[in-house]
């Protein structure tokens, strides 16, 4: 019985998520620490975010092994982030509930399709952790959409920690996918050296 080949990119999977953490840690650090951030600049901020997120979703699927409607729920996904990111750079100083609106979209959308990625593929690596990133992704689009939010500021601030704990999880992932990679089992080793015999003619 033969096991199913996993991905030819599966080894390279923890890179793109440790960077895609990198850059969410990156992003929601810049976006904290600036209180007094613009309606343009957050748009540039959360637009550029939402298209790294499209451009990888895009790209898992077409080369992740999951089902059928995972394939089409992960390139869904990734065309709305990419649409709302050109929608964030068209319009920079629309008001703070339609950006907050795109931002939790785009939250939801990257939730449910890594959710159900990682729930149908069963050569995933890290299955657990990309699931929880998932659900993480999900809470914070759910939180950003109901929030009321009556400045830049206060949309900066709770987006910004959110991309945090994503960008945090999503490095905890990709050591999870790195450490469940490496295990597989290599080659058989070449068959254990005769143990040296002392010359028994004397």
């Amino acid at each position: 019985m033969t096991t199913p080949t996993p991905p030819s990119m599966l080894p390279h999977l923890w890179k793109t998520a440790a960077v895609s953490g990198l850059l969410a840690i990156a992003l929601g650090i810049a976006v904290v620490a600036w209180p007094g951030i613009s309606i343009a600049v957050a748009a540039i901020f959360f637009g550029a975010g939402l298209l790294v997120n499209g451009i990888q979703q895009v790209v898992f699927a077409f080369s992740l092994h999951v089902s059928a409607g995972g394939r089409v729920l992960l390139f869904i996904s990734g065309a709305a982030a990419l649409i709302l990111a050109i929608m964030a750079f068209r319009h920079l100083y629309d008001a703070v509930l339609l950006l907050a609106i795109w931002i939790g979209i785009g939250f939801i959308f990257r939730g449910v399709a890594t959710t159900v990625s990682a729930i149908s593929d069963p050569t995933l690596p890290g299955r657990g952790w990309n699931a929880f990133v998932g659900v993480i992704s999900l809470v914070a689009g759910v939180v950003v959409l109901a929030s009321p939010f009556a400045s830049i500021a206060t949309l900066a601030l709770v987006v910004g920690i959110w991309l945090i704990v994503i960008g945090v999880t999503e490095v905890v992932s990709a050591f999870a996918i790195r450490r469940a990679t490496g295990a597989h089992p290599g080659p058989a080793p070449d068959a254990a050296e005769p143990p040296t015999t002392q010359d028994a003619s004397a």
